[in-house]
C-alpha cells in the first residue's frame, strides 16, 4: 500500500416516485444521460478528475469534488445507458446505524458519520424516508450474550438512543415478533438510495460537472503524445479508452467501480489484490395481506465469522416488506438470476481469489446458504423463529442483488473499506476504491468527504 494512504484502511478497496429532477436534467427511459443546462459540454474529452463509476459513492465523490474545487473540469464514467443501477439500485434500502463494525474502523467511523449525513441531506433535498427502527432480536438463549457484546460495541462506536429490551418492550415495538431479548436501534431507516444517488448527480451537474453515460472502460494508459492541435500539450497525460475505442484524457481518476473495482485497478496497472468475488443475496417479499405482520427492520443477531448480517425483514419505502437475504456466490459479476453465467467471471473467482480455501473453511456455511436458496421452506422455518405467523403461503420469491465482496489470497473476507493508489506514472495519479461493501450507501457522503480529502492531499489540487 501506499504510505500516504495506510491510515485510510488495512487494505485498499436505493422512495418511489418522481426523483425531483427538472425535465432538461432527467434522462428518458431507457436513454443515455445528458447534461444539465449550465454543464459542461457532452463532447468535452479532457478533465482534471475524472471518476469511474456512476454508483452511490462514485457520484458523492464527484458531487464533494466539484462542490470544494468548482474551478476544476470533472467528469464521472458509468459504463451502463442509466446511473446507480447496480449495487446502488439492487439493495434493501436501510439506513444503518453503525452497530456492527469493529470499533475504530472505517466502516464504524463513517457508517455514524454518513447516517447523520444521509438524513440531514434528505431534508434539505426533500427526499423521503422513514426512520422506521431496527430490533436486533436474540431468540436462543445461547445469543444473549452475542447480543450484550454487540449493545456494547454500538455504544463504543457512538451510535445513539440504543437499549438492550426485554419481551415484554418487544411485542410494543413489534406484536407479532418473538424474541427473549433485543437491541432496540431507534435511528435506523429506510430510503431508496438510487433516488439519493441521483440526487447527487443532479447537484454534480448543476455544479458544472460532467456525466457520460455507456461508456465502458477498457484501457487506462499514459498518453504517448499530445493530441493532435492541443494548445494543452500534455496537461492531461492519461488516457481512458472505452470499449467502442472512445477516449477521454485527464489528469487524475477516482475510481469507484464496485464488481470491477479489482479489474479497473489492475487496468491501471495498480495491483489487483484484494479480489472481487461476487455474492447474490435473493429477497423474498411478504404478500401484501401479510405487511401487518412487520412494523420496522427485524434482524438477527449476527454471526461475527461472517460479513452478511443474516435473513432479516425490512420495510421499503413503498410499503412492501422485504425478507432476507440470504448469501450464495453468484455465478456472474452482475448476475442477479440464480442462471446468470460468466465464464470470465468464474475463471477469475476459482484461478485468481481465494475463494477455494474460503469453501474449506466455510463449507458448511455455504451450503446451508445454497439450500434455502433452492427450497423456500428452510428461508420460513428460519424467518418463523421471529414471526411464527408466517408461512410459506405468505410469500413470493423477490428481487436479487449482488454484493462486490473483496477476498484476499488466504481466503479471508476483507471486512473494512479500502482505499489504495499505486506507483508509477498512474499509479501516482489514481485513487482507488477497492471494497466498499454495506454500509457503503448509508456512508456514502462520509465516504466522499473522506476521498476529496485524501485526493486534495495526493493531487495537490
Amino acid at each position: 500500500m501506499v504510505p500516504a494512504l495506510r491510515y485510510l484502511g488495512s487494505v485498499c478497496g436505493l422512495a418511489r416516485g418522481g426523483f425531483g429532477f427538472s425535465a432538461a436534467c432527467a434522462p428518458a427511459p431507457g436513454k443515455p444521460w445528458l447534461l444539465c443546462q449550465g454543464g459542461r459540454r457532452a463532447s468535452t474529452s479532457s478533465f482534471d478528475v475524472v471518476i469511474i463509476g456512476g454508483g452511490i459513492v462514485g457520484l458523492a465523490s464527484a458531487r464533494a469534488l466539484i462542490l470544494r474545487h468548482p474551478a476544476l473540469s470533472i467528469g464521472v464514467l458509468e459504463k451502463e445507458k442509466d446511473l446507480a443501477i447496480h449495487q446502488t439500485g439492487h439493495n434493501s434500502g436501510v439506513i444503518h446505524s453503525g452497530i456492527y463494525y469493529k470499533p475504530e474502523s472505517l466502516k464504524a467511523k463513517l457508517c455514524v458519520q454518513g447516517a447523520a449525513l444521509i438524513y440531514e441531506y434528505c431534508n434539505q433535498k426533500g427526499i423521503s424516508y422513514k426512520q422506521c427502527g431496527k430490533l436486533i432480536v436474540a431468540v436462543e438463549q445461547e445469543e444473549i450474550p452475542r447480543l450484550k457484546a454487540l449493545y456494547e460495541r454500538g455504544l463504543q462506536n457512538g451510535v445513539q438512543d440504543l437499549r438492550l429490551i426485554q419481551q415484554e418492550d418487544i411485542k410494543k415495538k413489534e406484536p407479532y415478533c418473538r424474541g427473549l431479548m433485543a437491541i432496540d436501534c431507534p435511528h435506523t431507516g429506510i430510503v431508496d438510495y438510487q433516488q439519493v444517488a441521483l440526487s447527487f448527480a443532479q447537484d454534480f451537474q448543476e455544479a458544472g460537472g460532467s456525466v457520460l453515460t455507456n461508456f465502458e472502460v477498457e484501457d487506462i494508459e499514459m498518453a504517448k503524445e499530445s493530441p493532435s492541435r492541443s494548445k494543452d500539450g500534455m496537461k492531461y497525460p492519461i488516457v481512458i479508452r472505452n470499449t467502442k475505442g472512445e477516449e477521454v484524457r485527464c489528469q487524475y481518476v477516482v475510481t469507484c467501480a464496485g464488481l470491477h473495482s479489482d479489474r479497473i485497478s489492475e487496468l491501471s496497472g495498480c495491483s489487483p489484490n484484494p479480489r472481487i468475488v461476487p455474492f447474490r443475496g435473493d429477497y423474498l417479499l411478504l404478500k401484501p395481506e401479510k405487511r401487518y405482520l412487520v412494523k420496522g427492520n427485524i434482524y438477527p443477531v449476527p454471526d461475527s465469522r461472517f460479513p452478511f448480517l443474516g435473513v432479516h425483514f425490512t420495510p421499503r419505502m413503498d410499503g412492501s416488506i422485504w425478507l432476507g437475504p440470504n448469501a450464495v456466490l453468484a455465478f456472474k459479476r452482475e448476475g442477479y438470476r440464480p442462471f446468470d453465467f460468466s465464464a470470465r467471471d468464474i475463471m477469475d473467482i476459482i484461478i485468481k481469489s481465494g475463494l477455494i480455501k474460503l469453501v474449506f473453511q466455510n463449507f458448511s456455511y455455504g451450503v446451508n446458504e445454497m439450500y434455502k436458496a433452492c427450497f423456500l421452506s428452510a428461508t420460513v422455518k428460519h424467518l418463523q423463529k421471529f414471526i411464527p405467523e408466517i408461512t410459506i403461503s405468505d410469500i413470493l420469491r423477490g428481487p436479487a442483488g449482488v454484493r462486490a465482496q473483496a477476498l484476499d489470497r488466504d481466503g479471508n473476507l476483507v471486512e473494512d473499506f479500502v482505499f489504495d493508489g499505486g506507483v508509477g506514472d498512474i499509479g501516482n495519479r489514481i485513487l482507488h476504491v477497492r471494497n466498499a461493501p454495506s454500509p457503503a450507501a448509508t456512508s456514502s457522503l462520509a465516504i466522499s468527504g473522506m476521498i476529496a480529502d485524501e485526493v486534495q492531499q495526493r493531487f495537490e489540487l
